[in-house]
């Protein structure tokens, strides 16, 4: 062959050869080695650099009529830590419906949630409602049995049938499976669950916002016959003392009550703010469920959640036995009737000390039997250890204590109880008992020395018989 080949001379060919082989060099080195390798490598439906798939249940929440709630999560800034819980396990989510948070919420709990300072106990309270665990509807436990789930934020709830209603903790469930997919499955509720640890957070709040770090005084006054100031006057207890008055004396006859006389937690300057923490505690029993009945009966039928913020404002502490919807329930037409009965049944669980399950319990565990004074003067209600908790009351008209420490805020303090306490009255078999038994022997006149030594001596010879003194 010679030096043209098809017309193309050795030199161009080679010119066009070397600018192929760069040509092809350039493109290898931009494309990649192992496509297959390459394609095995991306995430499927959801993976650790926290991409989820277009059908996780974290779209459809996202996407779902649970607005309110979807809003919340994106502000808790959870979705990351909820993506890398969807790409473990499976996650039961329950949502509540929008009108829980919209209108049946307490507005001032919003706001505190809504705090940048807060972002802990909304996250708290968002991850409340999740399970990490995939619970369908037919998954529930039967009606003589319930279960008990860890949520993500490592607070437990209990699944539970009532009335062929499924219920979580206290909450009804009104959509069950209302959205199902791959990795998890969405019921409704029908209103907010709250963790008992962000209801505390919230009361603390309160409490310290209430309270007045500076003592406001007022201007020095001037003597007028003297022009010099006038000399405070000695006040005979110190502020921040309890009261010099008994919480017996404190409530006056009528719908109004006594002021204490100390000037110290209930005096002008508003140390305590009685019927914000009364109104805390209403608050915390109606989110906490099961006892609407007495909150009823505190702000409706009666004036007791006005006498008992007097009461807190003064100074004075109360530790409130809560009888649940079911054991108020029990209550019959015959007890109600009469005129001021409701105010004397709720003046009995109205104890004069702050107590909590740990004191109550120390207590009947270290003396057994325990009498609490009670509003109810001068009725006291008894407390002992049985099962491993504190039982009030006697035979069958007891109670035990049944949800501890719903709310405590170092003033107030509610313990929930499983039925409704009345006075005991002794019967007669009781006073029987009570009264010893009357001595029918009459002591015998006592002797002198000198005549017992006589009737010994006529012992010896037989005649004692005659004599009566010597019988």
């Amino acid at each position: 062959m010679d030096s043209h080949i098809y017309g193309v001379s050795n030199s161009k060919l080679t010119i066009f050869t070397i600018t192929l082989l760069f040509i092809s060099t350039t493109i290898n080195a931009t494309l990649p080695q192992n496509p297959s390798t390459k394609t095995q490598s991306l995430p499927s439906s959801s993976s650790t650099s926290g991409q989820i798939n277009s059908n996780s249940v974290l779209v459809a929440l996202l996407d779902s009529h649970y607005t309110e709630l979807a809003e919340l999560v994106e502000k808790a800034l959870l979705l990351q830590t909820l993506e890398e819980a969807v790409g473990k396990h499976n996650i039961t989510i329950f949502a509540p419906r929008n009108e829980a948070l919209e209108r049946h919420l307490d507005p001032e709990f919003k706001r505190f949630l809504l705090e940048p300072g807060n972002l802990k106990s909304l996250q708290t309270l968002l991850m409340f409602h999740i399970i990490p665990l995939r619970i369908r509807s037919h998954q529930w436990p039967d009606p003589k049995s319930a279960s008990k789930h860890q949520t993500l934020c490592n607070d437990h709830v209990h699944l539970t049938t009532k009335h062929d209603s499924r219920l979580i903790d206290s909450a009804q469930i009104t959509r069950p499976d209302d959205i199902t997919r791959p990795d998890g499955v969405i019921h409704g509720i029908e209103r907010l669950l709250i963790p008992r640890s962000v209801q505390e957070d919230f009361n603390r709040r309160r409490s310290l916002r209430s309270i007045s770090a500076v003592l406001p005084e007022g201007a020095p006054e001037v003597d007028p016959r003297t022009n010099k100031l006038k000399k405070p006057k000695a006040t005979l207890v110190p502020v921040g003392a309890p009261p010099v008055e008994s919480v017996f004396e404190a409530l006056a006859p009528g719908p109004s009550l006594a002021p204490a006389p100390a000037p110290g937690p209930g005096g002008p300057h508003h140390h305590f703010d009685g019927e914000a923490q009364v109104k805390d505690f209403i608050q915390t029993l109606l989110h906490y469920g099961g006892y609407n009945e007495l909150a009823d009966i505190l702000v409706n039928l009666t004036s007791l959640a006005t006498e008992m913020g007097k009461l807190v404002s003064e100074g004075y502490v109360l530790t409130v036995l809560a009888p649940n919807d079911e054991a108020m329930a029990k209550l019959t037409t015959d007890q109600l009737s009469e005129p001021g009965a409701p105010e004397q049944i709720i003046y009995y669980h109205l104890v004069p000390e702050y107590q909590t399950e740990e004191s109550m319990y120390n207590a009947v565990r270290r003396f057994g039997k325990v009498n609490y004074d009670t509003l109810r003067y001068p009725h006291k209600v008894m407390a002992q250890e049985a099962d491993g908790s504190v039982k009030f009351g006697h035979g069958d008209g007891s109670a035990y204590l049944f949800d501890p420490d719903i709310f405590t805020d170092g003033r107030i303090s509610v313990q929930g109880i499983d039925s409704v306490l009345m006075p005991h009255e002794k019967t007669t078999e009781d006073k029987k008992a009570a009264t010893p038994a009357a001595v029918k022997d009459a002591t015998k006149p006592s002797r002198g020395k000198l005549l017992e030594v006589a009737c010994r001596m006529l012992g010896a010879f037989g005649h004692d018989s005659h004599f009566t003194t010597c019988q």
